[in-house]
């Protein structure tokens, strides 16, 4: 099993939403390096849920994998903000994965807390200059991680 941290905007798809619905598509992802670790991921694999562009933007949950990649739908879509013109049925590179609720944790872990732990100073999310929206969690990291919770 692998570990990833994905982000979401909480007003797009939050951890609370994901929690509700049990499952969703986690799709929009338009970076190709994200992309490639969204075609990476396995079902089973878990990843934290980070709430980003949000007041307080932290890892916020756990959710899992239950649908490896397939292409994204939201590409084909001329009425979605994630709609790639260049995008064909037969020629999406694009790709989406579905989803499921784990846990959510009593608070959000904050990038500022997150950035002061010794143990997470290799983690990408807390590099200077990393946006990515779809991250590897080593396994030494994911532990440090739930051991803030």
């Amino acid at each position: 099993m692998a570990y990833w941290l994905m982000k979401s905007e909480p007003d797009e798809l939050s951890i609370t939403d994901l929690q509700k619905l049990g499952q969703a598509r986690w799709d929009g992802v338009r970076n190709y390096q994200a992309r490639n670790f969204v075609r990476a991921m396995a079902v089973g694999d878990e990843f934290f849920f980070y709430h980003s562009s949000c007041p307080e933007p932290g890892i916020a949950g756990i959710g899992k994998i239950i649908q490896a990649a397939y292409p994204d739908p939201t590409a084909l879509d001329n009425k979605s903000h994630y709609f790639d013109a260049k995008a064909t049925q037969e020629k999406n590179r694009w790709s989406a994965i579905d989803v499921a609720f784990v846990e959510t944790f009593p608070k959000v872990l904050n990038l500022g807390y997150l950035k002061q732990q010794t143990a997470l100073e290799q983690m990408p999310l807390v590099q200077k200059g990393s946006r990515l929206s779809v991250m590897p969690v080593t396994a030494e990291q994911w532990a440090a991680v739930l051991a803030l919770r």
